[in-house]
């Protein structure tokens, strides 16, 4: 018994070759690994974000089909927002009103969300209690997987800071066209005579109304990080303002229009600016995307959607963003 002891203690001392690593191996399969690891990573980012922007693209392209069948049935493009005219409650500052319904929420039944439409009591005003769950709601086709303000809602607020409602969020804006017909002082009721895009407040363009023609017009692109915006609706006297004031100190807070709309300039104001996606001067009123690279993806009114770099020709960049100024551009520009 003793004998048999002792046969496993050298047995289990080392009497047969030695299978482990020694450190020294050990250290340089890890530096191995670690050189696969940052071999890799970059690519596997690379992939990422490029499934990201394919998710962005294919969302624009589910926007344009909807827009194009909302004419077809209703024979014109849905409205920028929809705002009452002449009611007592109408906001002095900028002449909105209720319902404030946008043309994300217009755009519900032709974009498999007939069931999200038909729980909201339209005849309200969007901001209403009796909405206030629904309108919270998230739709993964106004959801930019490449935005860094990707949870929550979009909380609206007014120049004081107090809330005024929860909005589920969008990172997709429509395009007014080149001027801002909400920063005019004093306030103008019809935008039609300043807003040269196809989305503006209470617009009803038609197809036949987009002169330039629907592959050279812009009706929506991406917004994301700058500010928070929203598929639901404007409220009035509600501001749309930066969510890092250090981070874009070129913007100030605008109005209630800018959490669905934005403008390309020059406006009316800003004589001879005019800033395309992802500009430098990072406006909450304009196009902004989240890519590396500097651009955005812009939908077309055909359907189609492009990437737009941020070196793109100023003066194209403005009439892509009409619809009947008769601009003559070439998409190469």
């Amino acid at each position: 018994m003793a004998m048999s002891m002792h046969r496993v203690l050298c047995f289990a001392s080392g009497r047969v070759k030695r299978c482990g690593f020694t450190l020294v191996e050990l250290l340089v399969v890890i530096s191995i690994i670690g050189v696969l690891v940052g071999l890799l990573l970059p690519a596997v980012q690379a992939a990422r974000e490029a499934a990201r922007r394919t998710q962005s693209q294919n969302n624009l392209k589910q926007i344009g089909l909807a827009l194009l069948n909302y004419e077809i049935a209703l024979k014109s493009f849905p409205s920028g927002y929809v705002s009452s005219i002449g009611v007592p409650s109408v906001n002095a500052a900028t002449l909105d009103a209720a319902p404030g319904w946008a043309w994300g929420t217009l755009l519900l039944p032709y974009m498999e969300q007939s069931s999200l439409y038909n729980q909201l009591d339209m005849t309200l005003p969007c901001w209403h209690p009796r909405n206030e769950v629904i309108v919270k709601s998230r739709v993964p086709t106004f959801l930019n997987p490449g935005a860094a303000n990707f949870d929550g809602d979009t909380i609206v607020t007014n120049d004081s800071n107090t809330v005024l409602a929860r909005f589920g969020r969008s990172h997709y804006v429509g395009n007014c066209g080149q001027d801002e017909p909400w920063g005019y002082v004093p306030p103008v009721q019809d935008w039609s005579r300043l807003a040269s895009g196809p989305l503006y407040r209470n617009s009803r363009v038609r197809i036949s109304g987009v002169t330039d023609g629907l592959s050279n017009t812009v009706f929506v692109g991406e917004h994301t990080t700058i500010s928070d915006k929203t598929w639901v609706g404007v409220v009035p006297g509600s501001f749309s303002c930066p969510k890092d004031p250090q981070r874009f100190p070129f913007t100030d807070c605008d109005h209630g229009a800018t959490y669905v709309l934005c403008h390309s300039g020059p406006a009316a104001d800003e004589p001879g600016i005019v800033h395309p996606p992802s500009f430098p001067t990072c406006h909450v009123c304009q196009m902004y995307a989240p890519w590396n690279g500097g651009g955005g993806y812009v939908l077309l009114g055909d359907g189609s959607v492009r990437y737009i770099a941020t070196t793109i020709n100023l003066d194209t960049w403005a009439a892509m963003s009409s619809c009947a100024l008769g601009e003559v551009f070439s998409h190469d520009e």
